[in-house]
Order: structure tokens, then sequence, then C-alpha cells
């Protein structure tokens, strides 16, 4: 088996509505996100998943949440935007681009700062 995997970062906004905490209050994160795709193949010429396509894949969707306040954006209208729901919403827009049979996204996580992450995957 070949993970494949990358690191990309964004930064934005949110606040947590419900939360008993200083991050209900609007906030802010320099955040990392590394997406990783397992195969069990490698093409032609011995490549399991060009890292180009996957970053590029990844960067159109984080492009929608980069320096944007995540609490105001449609998809988080009925949820608080936490690492753990964005984990969850990249790696099903992630694997809806790049799962194709033999590539499957193994694992998103996000990195809040040095001392605190999230990793989401489906089995």
């Amino acid at each position: 088996m070949f993970d494949v995997e990358i690191r990309r970062t964004f930064s934005a906004a949110h606040q947590l509505k419900g939360y008993d905490g200083d991050c209900r209050n609007l906030h802010g994160h320099n955040y990392n996100v590394i997406a990783v795709v397992r195969t069990d193949s490698l093409n032609e010429i011995g490549i399991a998943l060009d890292f180009k396509l996957l970053k590029a894949a990844l960067d159109d969707i984080l492009a929608g949440y980069d320096h944007k306040n995540l609490s105001e954006l449609p998809e988080y209208a009925d949820i608080n935007p936490t690492s753990e729901v964005m984990a969850r919403n990249i790696y099903r827009r992630l694997g809806a681009a790049v799962n194709n049979g033999v590539l499957k996204v193994k694992s998103i996580r996000i990195e809040e700062s040095a001392n605190s992450a999230i990793t989401y995957f489906e089995e």
C-alpha cells in the first residue's frame, strides 16, 4: 500500500456558538490540513498519485475557506465550523474529487495550532 500525503495551509476566522469559553468569540487560526490518499498500485511510470493533482484538488476546496469567517459560510449555517466538522467536510469533498476505485482518501488531519489537531477518516 502507498499513502500519498500533502500538507496545505489556510487562514480563517470562526466562532463556536453555544461554546462555554473564549472560542465563542470570533477568533482566527492558521490551519494546516494534511490529506492522505491510499492506493495499492502505481502507474506505468511508478507514481501512486501525482502530487500536483492532489494539491490542486485540495487547494480548490480550501480556496473557499481561506481568509473567510467560516461561521458565515452557507455550509456551516446549521453547525459550528469546528475542526472536526471541517475535516469531515473536506474528507468527503476531496473523496468526491479523487476516489476512483484505485485511489481513496484515507484521512484528513486539521491542525489548529502546533498543539491541537483532529483527524477524520471513514472505515
